[in-house]
């Protein structure tokens, strides 16, 4: 109760509150303050028609919880917006709007941390929803869009934004586009949308170079002595990460008890991926044997270090050695898939399951070109020897 008018008479308000949001509105009775009971939510007996307003404000909890409960039953999801609209007698809203449907997903998404998803792939939502958050505020001047409202030039739009405005380069501008396509996804799914506005949009394509070492470059680091031991350490922990292909991720996290003895006699490093939660299995090459058994005596498989840190370290390594590529950890794991496997005639399906891919069709994707130079390389041996 507040807004005391002049004849000591302020309104009682209604205040619903559901998953933290509030709406409030006026139940249009007017009482004394002095007349109303805080504590039972009821007007007490000194105001002359106490039973009739008590009766209405009972009145109107019931239709609320009935209009909650309605709720609750037809529909999915639902806000407190869609509480009151069902309350007075309204259809609730029919259309959401993209924020809406983002934050819904992101929520899903939050809870099922470390059951499906990642801290870091959450986050990356989260950064999507900042993105397209400000892109509509630019483009539209608008706070939020409809679902309805969005058709194909929304995501040329959002591309360009993010191209001329961000200056981000158009693998990065892909990703986000597909975390957005996610979302209309899951609106089409839940009724939201009919149609997919999108449904004929093809991303830009984008050329990508992988970097990694070869085989002169690798022996060259692996042979090369640093003064300084958090050089030394960090090179180790790199020539490791060529020779197992483990993301930064799985490297710093690597005990004993992933080390499991196989089938075959061999030592196998056995764990879940952070990235995909799904399991990998990669024998311990000599090279990465040798490694271990370094840092073993110590208590631990590997030192600890940072990935700022562990990155930082490499630039400095990759000037000393005398290497002209920008080093960091990811170039490792494309060393052991291109120098290690490839280019020793391993297939690429098994590359796949080295590198813990969700599907085949991603490392073809990363490493095409290598299959195209080892196919073009094979094929030149093999018409030298049909010549013969």
């Amino acid at each position: 109760m507040n807004r005391i008018k002049k004849n000591n008479q302020a309104p009682i308000y209604c205040r619903i509150t559901y998953n933290k949001k509030r709406k409030q509105f006026s139940t249009g009775i007017y009482v004394n303050p002095k007349d109303w009971d805080r504590e039972k939510q009821i007007i007490n007996d000194n105001e002359v028609n106490s039973r009739e307003y008590n009766t209405r404000l009972s009145l109107v909890k019931q239709k609320i919880n009935q209009a909650f409960l309605l709720l609750q039953v037809n529909s999915n999801v639902f806000d407190v917006e869609d509480v009151y609209l069902q309350y007075t007698g309204k259809n609730i809203k029919a259309n959401k709007t993209l924020l809406e449907v983002f934050e819904l997903h992101n929520s899903r998404m939050k809870k099922l941390i470390d059951v499906e998803y990642t801290k870091a792939t959450h986050n990356k939502f989260i950064e999507a929803k900042s993105h397209v958050s400000n892109f509509i505020r630019f483009q539209y001047n608008k706070n939020d869009i409809l679902l309805e409202s969005i058709n194909q030039n929304f995501l040329n739009d959002f591309d360009f934004y993010l191209k001329t405005e961000k200056g981000h380069k158009q693998i990065t501008i892909n990703k986000s586009i597909q975390r957005v396509r996610k979302i209309i996804k899951l609106a089409l799914a839940k009724g939201y949308l009919k149609q997919d506005p999108f449904v004929l949009y093809r991303p830009k394509k984008y050329k990508t170079k992988v970097v990694y070492l070869s085989q002169i470059e690798l022996e060259k680091l692996e042979n090369h002595i640093f003064k300084q031991t958090r050089l030394n350490q960090v090179k180790d922990m790199f020539v490791f990460c060529c020779y197992t292909g483990l993301a930064y991720q799985e490297m710093s996290i690597l005990k004993e008890e992933h080390l499991i003895k196989g089938f075959d006699g061999v030592i196998w490093i056995q764990m879940m991926r952070q990235k995909t939660k799904s399991k990998v299995s990669i024998p311990l090459l000599p090279s990465a044997s040798l490694i271990i058994d370094k840092y073993r005596p110590g208590g631990r498989l590997l030192p600890v270090i940072s990935n700022q840190k562990f990155n930082s370290y490499l630039k400095e390594i990759a000037e000393l050695v005398g290497i002209d590529k920008r080093l960091t950890h990811h170039i490792a794991r494309k060393t052991f898939a291109t120098t290690v496997l490839l280019y020793n005639d391993i297939p690429i399906e098994i590359v796949s399951e080295l590198l813990g891919h969700s599907s085949i069709s991603i490392t073809q994707r990363h490493y095409a070109k290598v299959v195209q130079h080892k196919v073009s390389s094979q094929m030149k041996k093999l018409t030298k020897k049909l010549k013969k």
